[in-house]
């Protein structure tokens, strides 16, 4: 939504001028779903939207215009204003749960608390053009809020906020505090009032983050794509042991957002950026790359490649060889060998690849389920691309560990997935971390270690490898050296996931470092306040601690998330290579009230 008004509506001297909030929502990806089926786009953005007018007039909001797919509202209060964002995104995604993934329209918020220019029922002016490039930051069913919002909030409601930077945007002269609003209770966001950001030490190898790949194609929908290349040169660079390589989770918060390579090179971490651009068009591909050194500025490389889809294997490839060069990264002989050999032959087969890819990074029952879908369907046009198999292959795990499935046949359909993956590429880390996560449930531990330890030395920047081998080790009952490699995994993977923290705090747990375990398993509730794991072992703990009224409070939370779950039944599957360890546990969770 563009309200730029500076030049197009020239105002009198005498203007009516207040302060308000505004709010500013618009369609992510309506392009593509008009393109799909305009009528019933317009009807669920007809029915949307006359859902969402109650709820900013039921939170005192007035709807000043709503071109198009874009509604514009004011408020007297910033609080009103953010509590009418958060309710409007929970009652959009209530009504999406009913639709297709495919069909299910989500709003971009932004908010922002400025002066406005007022005639008759229309606002104008900088504070209303601040709020809609607000949000064309926030992510879909998103909201982003400007830094005057985000201080008349902070400690006014119970959300959370991740704090964005500093984001120059279009028209307006200086740069903006940006942040996110997250419905996770809890932690202050760091005041950048001194706007420095505690620098994180450099390695001592060349390190570096690759932000995600611009999509400049002219169908939205191609976003899959101009990720899953970004993806795959992640992957590829984070198998050399001569560079330090961020894990993707943390630089795909970048998506979308302007950003100089000096604050990523802060943030991360790293001495370099690697950033570009992808455009498709039928069977054609741009792409368009520089290395820069983000601690001087100094672009070490840029280039541009114009070719045929069919060669698009070959141009990541250059892409990679190119950043070895321009580092002075002296490769293996084993790592020369692997670099440069496609995954497959099948571009049909890599596309559907790269669609589930997309989709796995919703991890919802029914996006599981369609990038099964996908995954099949590669193998079925090429049965020997092994990535597709390991991929696959962790659908099915978390079909079975988030208990979608209760058939004990998923686990073995993994065991066998991993394995043909392995069997058709001996080098492929993730099929062989997927393997040794298998052998752990299986109780088979010394096989789980030796499996995650050879990821790890194939794939050595591999951050979810570490955590793996930390609750592996935790599960065997050698949890003194976990808390090590959950460091490192963080330290490649800076805005780490919630897992990590439960691996951490699992691991202070069985050491009895019992305060270390209890802060740990709250931070984890911080960043998702409905992680079943971290509600469960808090009740352990404080039943452990004599607490006994937080941990009835904490095991109330457990069923309250998980009314038809047991927590029993399902504890007679954890891995306790120790029968004691499972015993405690189970002791002090009866003892909590869990059942």
């Amino acid at each position: 939504m563009d309200n730029d008004t500076t030049d197009s509506h020239i105002m009198p001297l005498n203007v009516e001028r207040r302060l308000a909030a505004i709010l500013s929502a618009d369609v992510a990806g309506y392009s593509r779903l008009m393109g799909e089926d305009e009528v019933a786009t317009i009807r669920t953005l007809t029915a949307y939207r006359a859902a969402m007018v109650p709820l900013i007039q039921q939170h005192r909001g007035r709807v000043v215009d709503a071109p198009g797919d874009n509604v514009l509202a004011e408020f007297a209060s910033v609080v009103d204003a953010v509590q009418s964002a958060v309710a409007i995104q929970e009652e959009i995604k209530r009504r999406n749960a009913d639709l297709p993934i495919s069909r299910r329209m989500e709003f971009r918020i932004g908010l922002n608390l400025g002066d406005v220019i007022v005639e008759e029922e229309r606002i104008y002016g900088d504070g209303v053009n601040i709020a809609a490039r607000l949000e064309a930051l926030a992510t879909a069913g998103g909201i982003c809020i400007s830094g005057p919002v985000y201080d008349q909030v902070e400690t006014k409601l119970a959300l959370g906020y991740e704090y964005l930077g500093t984001q120059a945007v279009k028209n307006i002269a200086k740069p903006i505090r940006v942040y996110r609003v997250t419905q996770e209770p809890g932690v202050p966001v760091p005041r950048p009032s001194s706007e420095k950001i505690q620098a994180l030490v450099l390695p001592d190898k060349p390190s570096l983050a690759v932000l995600p790949f611009a999509n400049l194609s002219s169908d939205p929908e191609q976003e899959y794509f101009s990720d899953g290349i970004t993806e795959d040169l992640i992957t590829d660079l984070s198998k050399l042991s001569g560079l330090f390589v961020i894990s993707r989770n943390s630089v795909f918060l970048y998506k979308g957002r302007a950003i100089k390579p000096e604050q990523v090179s802060q943030e991360l971490g790293v001495r370099y950026v690697l950033e570009g651009s992808i455009r498709k068009a039928g069977t054609r591909v741009r792409i368009t790359a520089q290395l820069v050194d983000a601690t001087t500025g100094y672009h070490l490389w840029a280039d541009r490649y114009d070719r045929d889809l069919q060669d698009i294997f070959v141009l990541q490839d250059e892409v990679t060889q190119k950043i070895v060069a321009a580092l002075e990264v002296k490769l293996t002989e084993g790592e020369q060998k692997r670099l440069g050999q496609p995954p497959t032959n099948n571009l049909e087969a890599y596309d559907y690849y790269l669609r589930g890819l997309d989709l796995q990074s919703d991890v919802t029952e029914e996006a599981n389920a369609l990038a099964q879908q996908l995954f099949t369907k590669a193998i079925e046009l090429d049965p020997q691309f092994a990535a597709v198999y390991a991929r696959l292959g962790w659908t099915y795990f978390d079909q079975w560990s988030v208990g979608w499935s209760q058939d004990p046949q998923t686990l073995e359909q993994t065991l066998a997935l991993a394995q043909r993956a392995i069997a058709l590429d001996s080098a492929l880390s993730d099929g062989i971390r997927l393997l040794g996560i298998v052998y752990l449930w299986k109780k088979r531990y010394e096989q789980a270690i030796i499996e995650v330890e050879r990821a790890i030395a194939l794939d050595p920047n591999q951050a979810d490898a570490y955590v793996a081998l930390g609750e592996i080790l935790n599960f065997s009952g050698r949890a003194e050296k976990t808390i090590a490699l959950v460091e490192k995994a963080m330290r490649l993977n800076p805005y780490y996931k919630t897992w990590y923290l439960w691996c951490l705090g699992h691991a202070y747990y069985l050491l009895e470092q019992y305060e270390d375990a209890i802060a740990t398993f709250k931070r984890a509730l911080t960043r998702n306040p409905d992680f079943i794991p971290a509600h469960v072992y808090l009740a352990v703990l404080y039943s452990e601690v004599g607490e006994e009224e937080k941990a009835r409070a904490e095991s109330k939370e457990f069923m309250r998330l998980s009314p038809q779950g047991s927590f029993v039944t399902f504890s007679q599957r954890l891995p306790y290579k120790d029968p004691a360890v499972l015993e405690r546990v189970l002791s002090a969770a009866r003892k909590a009230g869990l059942e």
